[in-house]
């Protein structure tokens, strides 16, 4: 696991356009959408001191998720905004492996120990029953139902 660097984004731009991974994630259908989020990631570890981690096989530079921690604010309500997220995006080819699963584990051990235990937040779409199930291992509990801006239902979660 590594933080995301330029050189990751056409690797990452080609696992989330994938149409079985794209998806689960909202409003992102484009090559500058997916810039704009990418530099945003980047960000989150520039001002808050973490974010997801680009993930690669042992001894492979080819890339097969992103997973961890970043800092985002969705407009959906103080019980969300302005709070450390957990996400992963895994590449199709790669789901039902257990990486996102290992990828998290380390990523929320890291974020406790470099930030110290705080409530961690995060949204899945409706529909994904793995990604549901891999937030309940994480010790994520359902909060509620919210509307993203773009109208996307998702189910929010806290840790």
């Amino acid at each position: 696991m590594w933080q995301p660097t330029m050189a990751d984004e056409p690797q990452m731009f080609a696992i989330v356009s994938n149409p079985d991974t794209h998806r689960y994630l909202g409003g992102m259908a484009n090559r500058a959408d997916h810039f704009t989020r990418f530099q945003r990631g980047g960000g989150s570890w520039f001002l808050h001191g973490y974010g997801s981690f680009m993930v690669r096989l042992k001894g492979s530079q080819d890339l097969v998720a992103n997973c961890g921690v970043f800092h985002s604010y969705r407009g959906l309500g103080e019980d969300f905004d302005d709070k450390p997220e957990a996400g992963w995006i895994v590449a199709a080819d790669h789901v039902g492996k257990g990486i996102a699963r290992e990828a998290m584990e380390a990523a929320l051990t890291w974020f406790d120990r470099m930030h110290g235990p705080r409530e961690v937040v995060c949204m899945i779409e409706p529909g994904n029953a793995p990604s549901f199930a891999l937030a309940g291992r994480l010790g994520f509990a359902p909060t509620r139902l919210a509307k993203l801006p773009d109208g996307a239902e998702v189910e929010l979660f806290s840790r």
